[in-house]
């Protein structure tokens, strides 16, 4: 995701620490990228320096694949036999990551409203299991009116909210950038053939990974993004395409038996929307002065790092196979 040098080779810059120096140094980064920490100069919570692995990836690469084959197996043996045990574990998933933006936001002085945000956000959520889209609507909408109400009384009805404007407009993105756009996941698991549809989308995000991080190793010399992502490389992008429109070839072809050319769109629209879903975290991150937003899954960050550039993908599949197929 926005940190396993999927489309780049390599990871973010280091985390800001506690000293001194590196808060100096965080304040040069982010004076010369033309972006200051949300919160202002309060100083982001320390992380230890990632263990030396000889990978250029910046991560500890042997705990990184470990728990990377362990979820993917994982999710491989639920969707093919019991694939409605699917939408629980993304439900929890979903509620974690969650939790782990609001409490770096927070951090950051963005006082979003937690509870709403977590309970609402799994409304939004499991509410397409039964009513679908429909459903998905329903609760976004009211969750939304649910966190305004919440974070302009959260101090008593005699005191003004502070920020009530910004942190608000950072709630409802946090809500539509995680559950809403993972609602789709759901959706796409019950159409026909969902737990392949679902299983397909997953293949193809990793190999947007897988070649992106090998291209990005090997060949890696041109910065798409440098202000955002520094070690992000043209060459990776262009590996991470070559490894997903093969994966979508074969994937709807051998799997939903579905035209090789729709596998060719999915493949590239893929790409395209998992890269951005990396660039978007990495600069949500650059700008709360932090490396990742959790520290769950060894090698790996949080629960959100590994999401970020799942949750496009998942609403570009729905969108792509519920269309073509």
């Amino acid at each position: 995701m926005a940190e396993n040098a999927a489309a780049t080779g390599a990871a973010e810059e280091p985390p800001v620490n506690g000293t001194a120096d590196a808060m100096r140094q965080h304040t040069h980064d982010a004076g010369a990228s033309g972006h200051e920490p949300l919160g202002g100069p309060a100083t982001p919570e320390p992380h230890p320096a990632a263990p030396h692995t000889g990978s250029r990836a910046g991560r500890n690469l042997p705990a990184a694949l470990t728990v990377g084959f362990g979820l993917g197996l994982s999710l491989i043996a639920i969707l093919l036999f019991v694939p409605k045990v699917f939408i629980g574990v993304a439900a929890a998933g979903v509620g974690v990551a969650t939790w782990e933006v609001a409490k770096r936001l927070r951090e950051a002085d963005v006082l979003v409203p937690r509870v709403p945000l977590i309970v609402g956000g799994q409304a939004v959520f499991w509410l397409g299991w039964p009513y679908g889209a429909s459903g998905v609507a329903g609760a976004f909408a009211a969750t939304t009116l649910i966190c305004m109400v919440w974070r302009l009384f959260d101090h008593g009805l005699r005191t003004a909210p502070r920020n009530f404007l910004r942190d608000t407009a950072i709630t409802v993105f946090t809500l539509a950038w995680i559950p809403l756009l993972a609602s789709f996941a759901t959706l796409l698991l019950l159409e026909p053939d969902g737990n392949l549809r679902v299983l397909t989308f997953m293949i193809l995000v990793v190999c947007s990974d897988v070649g992106g991080y090998v291209a990005g190793v090997l060949f890696g010399k041109h910065p798409m993004v440098p202000s955002i992502s520094p070690k992000k490389s043209w060459e990776g992008f262009g590996g991470s395409l070559v490894f997903s429109v093969i994966g979508g070839l074969l994937t709807v072809t051998l799997l939903l038996d579905a035209n090789s050319m729709i596998g060719v769109v999915l493949g590239v629209g893929l790409v395209l929307v998992a890269t951005c879903g990396d660039l978007i975290e990495s600069q949500i991150k650059r700008e709360l002065g932090i490396k990742d937003m959790g520290t769950l899954l060894p090698g790996h960050g949080g629960i959100m790092d590994r999401l970020d550039s799942m949750l496009p993908s998942a609403f570009v599949s729905w969108l792509v196979l519920s269309t073509l197929l």
